[in-house]
């Protein structure tokens, strides 16, 4: 049965992907050495992206699930991109991001390599063509395209340090690729298929001699998608690699380890869900023990960490904790928490690495080193924003991290073994509490007199003498957006429940992706009716 001609709407699902590339295409083909084009073309096509997500949101959040078969093939034979609430809300939060990222690129960072622009479209597509697919084979495709233009952003500006963290990152993410590799070849060997809604169907029905086949591939899957999340023990590139990228892409790089709580997210409730007989909650018993493990090394992390950067990328892995801690539970109190932490601590860890960029220049030799300096230009403004800043990704009121925490207590009251997650969250938080005030007091409190014709040997020469006013701007609109999550948490949750109770309607998702096989079922049962006596 060939589905039917898509509406406008629906068409435009394909566009978060087909945009940057055409964009990512034109600024490598047309405007190699025209850097003051590539900057109008890469920001407006940002910007033309935020208001084609925030459209597709609007058509998700009145149609439901909307699927689109590229070359109009129906599925599961053809490629299908499906948009949902979820999805939706994470094309919004790429494409904010990503905004955000060029503008702030824009002080000096897209000059000092040659394809920043093209390298950043090429990114979005990769991570809206990962949110928006609806077959786990593409999804592997997708992850491909983010890790070579992740490599390609990483390399940005040159020297030995981001060279070698570059090429571990690579090398760990070629074997999560071949990981994936065999996990695609197992399920596809069982089930003969890799559409995600046809997977659910058939995952429930497979012999009993294949489920432990099928059960191996699921593992494997869950192992690659805890490796982009950077869960414990697999977390242990992300500090090498975020700290080494330059600022604007670690940045950007807070919405790549969301792509692997998205996938345990996706797969998890959709084909391994309560419904897939043997396979039924086949993550359930791992994610949530490494989620509490990674709670721990992230705040042990951020206690002992020397530079700024560390600080950043441990809170990250530790904010991953928080969040994996919520979805484990994979029950709908769990998972709407869970996303409402998401998108805080999306925006929050994105504005700590911008500052941490921004504070670098300022601070003379120390750089990146939490150490005493000379006082630092403006130097109320970068505390403030510091201040904020922590608050915001350790959860104290009244930003919306605060609320995160909050929400995701409650999720967690009733399940098995509560006590021991609000213990290990709870103490986690004070210790990334007491690793952050150790850290803003000794950069900003702790300064160092300067001497005439010198400044102590940390020394500020060259420095610049203010903050670029647009870096601050986007910090401090990134840490405002943190407050507006706080302010407008009631319709936020209200929105996120709501996505979490079509995420978990499977039967809703199939009926929409195999339109033709539900027709064909009910027409069986139509028949089976009429003759049954």
């Amino acid at each position: 049965m060939t589905p039917p001609l898509p509406s406008p709407a629906t068409a435009a699902i394909a566009l978060p992907i087909v945009l940057p590339a055409l964009v990512a295409a034109v600024l490598v083909l047309f405007f190699r050495g025209r850097r003051a084009v590539q900057r109008v073309v890469s920001i407006g096509a940002a910007a033309a992206l935020l208001a084609i997500a925030v459209g597709l949101y609007a058509v998700a959040r009145e149609g439901g699930v909307a699927p689109y078969y590229l070359g109009h093939w129906p599925a599961p034979f053809g490629i299908v991109l499906v948009l949902d609430r979820l999805s939706a809300t994470m094309l919004v939060l790429t494409a904010g991001l990503g905004l955000a990222v060029a503008l702030y690129a824009l002080g000096g960072w897209d000059m000092r390599g040659r394809h920043f622009h093209a390298l950043l479209q090429f990114q979005l597509m990769g991570l809206n063509g990962a949110f928006l697919t609806g077959d786990v084979f593409n999804l592997f495709v997708f992850f491909e395209v983010m890790l070579i233009a992740s490599y390609g952003l990483m390399l940005h500006g040159g020297g030995a340090r981001r060279l070698t963290a570059g090429l571990s990152y690579v090398a760990i993410n070629l074997t999560g690729s071949t990981l994936f590799l065999f996990a695609v070849g197992l399920i596809y060997a069982v089930t003969g298929t890799l559409n995600m809604a046809d997977l659910a169907d058939k995952v429930a029905t497979v012999p009993p001699g294949d489920v432990a086949i099928l059960r191996t591939g699921g593992l494997l899957l869950l192992v690659v998608f805890a490796l982009k999340a950077a869960l414990v023990p697999l977390h242990w590139w992300l500090p090498g690699a975020y700290g080494a990228a330059p600022g604007p892409v670690a940045a950007l790089f807070m919405i790549m380890t969301k792509v692997g709580a998205y996938s345990i997210l996706r797969v998890s409730v959709l084909v391994f869900g309560g419904e897939a007989g043997a396979l039924a909650d086949l993550a359930a018993p791992f994610v949530l023990p490494a989620a509490l493990a990674t709670l721990v090394i992230g705040a042990a992390g951020v206690l002992a960490s020397r530079t700024l950067s560390a600080l950043a990328c441990f809170a990250v892995v530790w904010s991953m904790g928080s969040l994996l801690v919520a979805l484990g539970l994979f029950d709908r109190g769990g998972v709407a928490a869970g996303l409402y932490y998401l998108v805080h601590s999306t925006v929050a860890g994105a504005a700590l690495f911008l500052l941490v960029d921004l504070l670098g220049p300022l601070r003379g030799r120390a750089v990146d080193r939490i150490a005493p300096t000379p006082p630092l230009p403006a130097a109320a403004l970068l505390a403030g924003l510091f201040f904020a800043a922590a608050i915001a990704v350790t959860g104290m009121p009244p930003l919306s991290g605060f609320l995160g925490k909050l929400l995701i207590l409650d999720a967690t009251g009733a399940a098995p073994g509560a006590a021991v997650v609000w213990t290990v969250l709870l103490a986690t938080s004070l210790v990334v509490i007491l690793g952050f005030a150790r850290a803003g007091s000794t950069v900003f409190w702790k300064t160092l007199p300067v001497r005439p014709g010198g400044d102590a040997g940390t020394a500020a020469h060259h420095r610049p003498a203010t903050p670029p006013r647009l870096a601050v701007a986007i910090c401090a609109a990134l840490l405002a957006a943190t407050a507006l999550l706080s302010v407008f948490a009631g319709p936020l949750t209200a929105e996120l429940e709501a996505t979490t109770a079509q995420l978990f309607d499977t039967a809703a998702y199939r009926r929409a992706v195999l339109p033709a096989r539900t027709a064909a079922t009910a027409a069986a049962t139509a028949t089976d009716g009429e003759v049954a006596p």
